[in-house]
């Protein structure tokens, strides 16, 4: 593997740095990523809140209908 020492670090310009960090973020996989107890449970929230949000939501047609009606 190659890795960079400081001194070509110091060379890229911050979008470089910033795409390289990036990258190196996007190659890691959801269980390589430590989350501490707090951060899973946020997550987990997150995440039921996203699923009962499409439980209690309206399909597209069924908003563009309503507006339709509203706004003839």
């Amino acid at each position: 593997m190659d890795v960079l020492n400081q001194d070509e670090l110091a060379r890229l310009t911050p979008p470089e740095r910033l795409a390289l960090i990036a990258q190196l973020w996007d190659s890691l996989e959801g269980d390589q990523l430590p989350l501490t107890t707090a951060q899973q449970a946020e997550l987990d929230r997150r995440l039921e809140r996203l699923e009962q949000d499409r439980r209690d939501g309206i399909t597209w047609a069924e908003l563009k209908a309503e507006l339709e009606h509203r706004c003839p």
